[in-house]
């Protein structure tokens, strides 16, 4: 798995990532959690994540946004952030200019990056959010939200609370063409400590079915 170097809009931007070498292999981008609080693109779901596209045949991105190990520039609230994962996408479809699907997923302060990104970025075809900061961060922007997509979330999450999730699927499934497949994991927290295969379970199961039968937007 090569380390790569991406060009950001701040400077460099550390990755890792996967290709694989099958004609119009789709392509998944990953985004890592809050930076300012450990988040790197070798958290422990992420790299379940990653792992789990790569086996389902996709080729696969995740990176260090601005000033995490050694992707240069600052924190920058999630509006710089942004733009380092538009910049990650960009590098990722040049390479994989023929790709047949486009997937995004993130983790906490990722997944609410990754759907901003969704709403920018109309080749994006699914999404996977693990624990969205439903309760910190304004997702009202998805509106209409133009993709379907997997929502994980721990019952026993005490940073972003169930109810708050439950509420953010309820308004996305209200909407005309969108189905959120909503898993809620009983004995999860907000880390998923103990649940990593879990958390590969769901995202496998997910995309498989998306893959044989896209939804119909």
């Amino acid at each position: 798995m090569p380390d790569i170097i991406l060009n950001g809009p701040e400077g460099r931007l550390e990755g890792r990532y996967f290709h694989n070498p099958t004609p119009n292999a789709p392509i998944a981008l990953m985004l890592h959690p809050h930076p300012q609080h450990g988040g790197t693109m070798n958290n422990k779901i992420v790299y379940t994540m990653f792992n789990s596209f790569k086996a389902q045949g996709f080729s696969v991105l995740r990176f260090n946004f601005r000033g995490v190990g050694r992707s240069q520039g600052t924190f920058d609230e999630g509006e710089g952030e942004l733009s380092d994962a538009a910049s990650a996408l960009d590098w990722l479809q040049s390479v994989n200019a023929n790709a047949s699907q486009c997937w995004v997923s993130g983790f906490s302060f990722g997944a609410w990056i990754s759907m901003q990104l969704l709403m920018r970025r109309p080749e994006i075809d699914g999404f996977i959010s693990i624990a969205p900061p439903a309760n910190m961060f304004d997702f009202s922007f998805l509106a209409p939200c133009p993709s379907s997509g997997l929502i994980v979330q721990g019952e026993r999450d005490d940073v972003v609370p169930e109810s708050a999730t439950a509420k953010l699927v309820d308004k996305l499934n209200a909407q005309k063409g969108i189905a959120i497949d909503y898993r809620v994991e009983p004995t999860a927290g907000h880390y998923f400590e103990n649940e990593m295969e879990i958390i590969d379970s769901h995202i496998q199961d997910y995309v498989s079915q998306r893959l044989v039968a896209p939804v119909e937007e």
